[in-house]
């Protein structure tokens, strides 16, 4: 009888370890800089000379929607943020990505960089300054540009969401 509770007793034990450390680590782990709360995110400057005009704005609002999903900070005005998260599109590239065999191009390829600061505004001190690049692909195609915003917007994400990644951990 009691070779079986020390049985019993060693199972639980085994078992509650087992799923206590399960959830000790995560794969994106929730760690930003302490007392930033609330972040500033102005419109994204732009200094890359690509042409295509809206660029800026969705570039912001994309940040701003993942930053307000999230669920880490909350989005206000640079007035009353304890953080401030300036970017600027340095570069934009469109290129080829895939010829056919008659030499035409079927896929493009657009490669985006973006600077940027992120700076505590109650200490005045700079947390960090990045550049981050990404790239997405569109069906090249003799409809004009409405394919090439798919890889605008698909590159966008992707930055956005490395932006989000590295300003909410602490690595």
């Amino acid at each position: 009888m009691r070779f079986r509770n020390y049985n019993i007793t060693l199972l639980i034990l085994i078992f509650s370890g087992t799923f206590y450390s399960c959830g000790v680590y995560g794969f994106r782990p929730k760690n930003p800089p302490e007392g930033i709360k609330t972040l500033a995110v102005p419109l994204f400057g732009d200094e890359s000379n690509f042409s295509e005009p809206t660029v800026r704005e969705n570039f912001t609002e994309k940040l701003k929607s993942l930053i307000v999903n999230d669920n880490t900070f909350y989005i206000t005005d640079q007035s009353e943020a304890d953080g401030l998260i300036s970017c600027t599109i340095t570069a934009i590239s469109d290129e080829p990505l895939v010829i056919s065999g008659n030499e035409n191009v079927s896929k493009r390829k657009i490669n985006i960089s973006v600077s940027v600061d992120f700076q505590n505004l109650k200490t005045q001190k700079k947390i960090w300054n990045r550049v981050f690049t990404n790239w997405g692909e569109y069906n090249s195609t003799d409809t004009g540009f409405s394919e090439r915003e798919i890889g605008i917007n698909e590159a966008i994400n992707k930055i956005c969401e490395d932006i989000l990644n590295d300003i909410t951990s602490n690595w």
